[in-house]
């Protein structure tokens, strides 16, 4: 059997204090989507993030992961859960992907990875992702993996100097075993759903 964190295309690993040049790439990238905007940081303080992450302690539910391509062993981006409620059964999780490894499927295997993991092993009820009403990509993404779409929270953002709408999102457990998980799917790698991601 192959590891539980590793796909067809990727595998899921803990973050490596010498990962933080990507992560550096992944955050410009993301400003430069649109996606996010914050004061310009330094080298150090991505390399001081990168080391954190790399010994902090994870708690189960909570956590930040390193998407390496298989064939290359590069990281191509991150995926994590970022916040759970245990009692209500529902998380959120978030996921970035470097701008030069976007459209080979690495999003769609790491999502169905993370979910698998939170929804089997860890007994969530619930998935939610919050997405930008202009980030046309991750919103088809989201739909072809199964997610409904919840609700739409107007001008909720600002950023850029303007205001976005935020796009909540979901997938329930039964959702989730019905699409990816029926017909013996459980104990091959999740790579169906992402061939066309």
């Amino acid at each position: 059997m192959t590891s539980f964190w590793t796909g067809k295309r990727i595998r899921l690993r803990g973050i490596e204090p010498d990962d933080w040049t990507a992560l550096m790439r992944f955050a410009e990238d993301e400003e430069r989507l649109g996606d996010l905007l914050n004061p310009p940081r330094s080298a150090e303080s991505h390399r001081a993030r990168a080391k954190e992450q790399a010994v902090v302690k994870s708690d189960g539910d909570c956590f930040q992961l390193a998407i390496e391509a298989a064939d290359t062993g590069e990281v191509v981006g991150a995926v994590g859960s970022f916040h759970a409620d245990a009692r209500s059964g529902w998380f959120e999780y978030g996921i970035t992907i470097g701008a030069e490894f976007r459209r080979n499927g690495y999003a769609a295997e790491a999502v169905l990875l993370l979910l698998r993991y939170m929804f089997a092993e860890r007994r969530f009820h619930k998935c939610q992702v919050r997405i930008f009403a202009h980030n046309e990509a991750s919103l088809a993404l989201h739909r072809r993996l199964g997610f409904v779409e919840e609700g739409r929270l107007r001008d909720h953002v600002f950023m850029a100097g303007r205001h976005h709408d935020l796009v909540l999102m979901g997938m329930i457990v039964d959702e989730f075993t019905e699409l990816h998980l029926a017909g013996g799917l459980r104990d091959r790698p999740l790579d169906a759903a992402s061939n066309a991601m």
